[in-house]
């Protein structure tokens, strides 16, 4: 069976949070904040797969996601970024938004690689929004990027 034509789903990875954590030692009495940021998201990228000639392995496979981003934690540990998802398609290949029917990518060249989505952005955490005057912000930024 021949597939030229497939329509697939596909969502980024998003970013981690930032975290909200304190310093805590024995005989320090003011630690301050030490809270990690989050990793960034996983992208998504088409990349031309000279194996292939056909859309068919999308006809039973129609969503796709990137792994998100892992949370920050405490001692200024950032979080682990998420994976990049690869999907392979066939020689001359041509990418379009759903909604638009904009082209996004035409690989058409073998060796191509195209990025279609970008990962969120991980969220800052609190050692980021001390200052000299609030010396102990109890918040953070969550920077995730919503698709």
């Amino acid at each position: 069976m021949f597939t030229d034509y497939a329509r697939i789903k596909i969502k980024s990875g998003n970013g981690g949070d930032g975290a909200i954590t304190f310093r805590r030692e024995k005989y320090v009495a003011a630690g301050g904040p030490d809270g990690g940021d989050g990793g960034r998201g996983g992208s998504i990228y088409f990349f031309v797969d000279k194996d292939m000639n056909t859309l068919l392995d999308f006809r039973y496979k129609k969503i796709f996601k990137a792994q998100n981003g892992e949370n920050g934690s405490g001692n200024n540990c950032y979080g682990k970024k998420g994976e990049d998802l690869y999907i392979g398609v066939p020689l001359g290949t041509i990418i379009k938004d759903a909604k638009t029917e904009k082209v996004i990518a035409d690989l058409s060249s073998e060796n191509q690689k195209e990025l279609v989505l970008q990962g969120g952005r991980g969220g800052k955490g609190n050692t980021h929004f001390a200052t000299s005057t609030r010396q102990a912000p109890r918040f953070a930024f969550d920077r995730r990027k919503r698709n």
